[in-house]
Formats: structure tokens, sequence, C-alpha cells
């Protein structure tokens, strides 16, 4: 396959030129001037590596009403993302080989590069440790029980001393359930109105310091979720700085928006940690600008219609993102003047392959023709998933950044061109 006259965008070396790309056999051939006919023109779009996202839920096993692994990845592709990786947080929890084993055999039949993570404790109970060195040998490539929070920090600081042996990170969901009263609102003005408590950003504060802090102490690659609070942006700063393996990680939605969506919303603006003020919102922002914030990361959570239409205190925390959050990034973070687009691209492709030494984020010879074909100027209006769910809060909006064609492996597993 030949690609020409793209916008070839490379974070990774820095690259950013009109170019041509040759695909052989699935590899990067050459970057350049190349002869021959074009069997793609790419005049007047960009080229990138492949998006990575490091935080999905596919919901396979035990939940495939709402996602599963064919679905999530045709959605995945019509988002630009050629490498996505599971969460734990499924039925069963994937604790165990047998889990993983089921995980990978499955993902072996996926139009894009399927990843899973492992349970980090048993069933995410909290007070026992998985097989870890088991489970990395089978397969996983790190550890986190997204979605609960673990307040016992002896099993913390023994997780992270294993995985420091492994060489693979461990990834927290960081809010203190002795805190929250209410998950998936924020606790302040808008929760104040609605007649709730909510959830306090200190909640997610505090658990960032102490993983920051054990993560100093033992020299293990961590990485923080779906970052809210803008305190905690000034508590990993401080931590990066004095020397800690931390990662943080951001969702569209988050740098996006703020509670009051959830006036407009109601539970489709309803996520876990919730959004925040304001304030918080633009220190995530400058947490993005000046490398704080290192990945963005979608957070993926489908649910069906009937869960989200429930009373606000029992529909489930959540929203899909995988089509919405290479647009969002456009429109809020690069139309808007906070980061370049190279800059937002780094966020979605290097810098997520770099926490997991993936071979994958960059335009390379020889490296896996993992690419997206994007128009960064085009505007479409949200809707139409390729996911089985649609609870989204964008539904209707315009955004700017039309994905055109998603290439995995040099073939083609998407395509917006009629």
């Amino acid at each position: 396959m030949i690609i020409k006259n793209a916008r070839i965008i490379d974070p990774a070396s820095g690259l950013d030129d009109i170019l041509d790309i040759e695909i052989e056999s699935g590899l990067i051939k050459k970057i350049g001037k190349i002869d021959g006919d074009a069997d793609i023109d790419a005049e007047g779009l960009v080229l990138s590596p492949g998006l990575i996202d490091v935080h999905v839920h596919f919901r396979d096993p035990g939940a495939t009403e709402k996602e599963d692994m064919d679905s999530g990845s045709k959605s995945a592709a019509a988002g630009g993302y050629t490498s996505v990786i599971c969460m734990a947080n499924t039925k069963p929890i994937l604790d165990d080989l047998e889990g993983i084993e089921y995980f990978l055999g499955k993902a072996k039949k996926s139009l894009i590069h399927l990843y899973t993570i492992a349970a980090l404790t048993e069933g995410f109970n909290g007070d026992r440790l998985t097989a870890m060195e088991e489970l990395v040998e089978a397969g996983c490539v790190g550890f986190s029980d997204d979605g609960i929070p673990n307040v016992d920090s002896s099993i913390i600081l023994d997780g992270m001393i294993r995985a420091k042996e492994l060489d693979v990170p461990i990834s927290f969901h960081e809010e203190d359930p002795l805190l929250n009263k209410e998950n998936g609102i924020n606790h302040g003005l808008v929760s104040q109105e609605l007649g709730y408590y909510g959830a306090p950003s200190v909640s997610e504060d505090i658990m960032v310091a102490r993983d920051c802090a054990l993560a100093l102490y033992t020299g293990a690659k961590i990485n923080i979720q779906h970052m809210s609070s803008g305190e905690a942006v000034d508590i990993i700063r401080f931590y990066k700085q004095k020397g800690a393996k931390v990662t943080a990680e951001v969702t569209p939605h988050h740098f996006s928006m703020t509670e009051d969506l959830v006036l407009k919303k109601g539970t489709l603006a309803k996520m876990n940690p919730p959004l925040r003020t304001e304030k918080d919102r633009q220190m995530i922002i400058e947490g993005l600008k000046d490398g704080t914030i290192e990945i963005i990361a979608t957070d993926h959570a489908p649910h069906t219609k009937e869960e989200k239409e429930r009373d606000f205190l029992k529909a489930p925390s959540g929203i899909i993102g995988l089509e919405t959050a290479l647009s969002l990034g456009i429109t809020y973070l690069v139309k808007k003047g906070k980061l370049s687009l190279i800059e937002l691209l780094e966020k979605m492709t290097i810098n997520p392959a770099k926490l997991y030494n993936f071979k994958a984020g960059r335009l390379e010879i020889g490296y896996p023709a993992d690419l997206v074909i994007f128009s960064e100027d085009e505007e479409y209006i949200v809707g139409d998933f390729k996911s089985k769910s649609s609870n989204s809060p964008f539904i209707g909006e315009k955004l700017f950044g039309v994905v055109k064609y998603t290439i995995v492996d040099g073939k083609i597993v998407y395509s917006s061109i009629k």
C-alpha cells in the first residue's frame, strides 16, 4: 500500500511534513517521496501513528449486551485506535490464568490489537494479591483493581514491590470510598442543587498522594487513572520532580466539561471520578501542557439505555468515549490553543506505548503499519456509534476531527470514505 500527500505527524521523532508512506507485509517500508500510484491520496489529511488507549472496558466476559471484543474493536477502529488495553472488572473478574487465557484467545480475532491488564487483588477483594508473576507470563500487561479503590496501604506496597520486579505498571482508580457519599457527582454547587453530597475532590487527592509516595519509595511504575482533581495534578507534579515513576492519564470528558453538564445531561454525565469544577478543568489542562499528565485515555465504559435511564443514584457511572476522543482533543485543546496537534497526538500514541513498552506509537521503518488518517478541520455531529452502547453526553454536539481511515498491520480496518 502507498499513501501519498499526507501531512505526516510522528510525535516520537518530531516529524511534521507533507510526505508519502509505503507499507509492505504489514510494516512501514518507507517514508518520504515515493514513486508509484497511490492506493490512498491523503491530500489535506493528517496521518499519524494509530491511537493507543490504555483504559477501556469491553465487558467481555459477563456483560456482552453492553459491549464485546468485536463491537468494542469496531468502536475503537472508528475512533482511530489501533491498540487498546482492557480493564479487569469483567464477570468473572480477570484475576487468574483461565480468565487471561480466555481474553487473549478471543483477542486474536480482533480487528485491532487488544491487550488486557489483570486484577491486582483476587476478586478485587483488596486483601490478597493475585499470582502476579504467573499472570504476566501468561500475557497480561499490567495490574489494576480499576473501579475499586484500595485503602489498604500494605497490600499496595507489596503489589508495587512485585510489579517493579516484573517491570509492569499498576494503574490506580483514586477515590477514597470512605469519603464519597454518592459516587458519580462532584461534591459542590451542582450536587447541592440536586440534593446530594457527592464525591469530594479531596477523596482523589489523598489517594493520589499515598500512591505517589509509595511509588517514590519502591521505584515502581504506576499510572494514575482518569484524573479529575486539579489539586491532584499538583501532587503528581511534585512527586514526578522528586523522581517517582508516575504516569497520569486524563479522559477527554474531564478536560472538556465540568460538573454543570450533570444538570443538562443527567446520568449521561455521571462517571467515577465525577466531572468537577472549571478550576479543576483548567488545572488539568495546565497539567497536559507541562507534561505532568502524559496520557489521554477514554475510560470507555458502555452501559445500556435502560441502565442509564434509572434514577441518578441507581444508574451506573461511565460513558463511552472511543469514537469521540480524538475530536474532543482537537476541539477543546488544539482549536482552543491549549496544545498543538503534535502534542495532542503524543499523549494518544507514543506516551501510552512507552508506559507499556509496546512496539507501537511511532512511524519508523520496520514498525507495524498501525496508522490513522483524519481530517483535522472537518466537523461532524456526534451520533451513530459503532459501539453497542450510546451512553455519551456528547450526542448532538458538533466537533472537529473526522477519522477517514484506520489501518492495522497494513490493512484498512475502518474507513468513513463513501
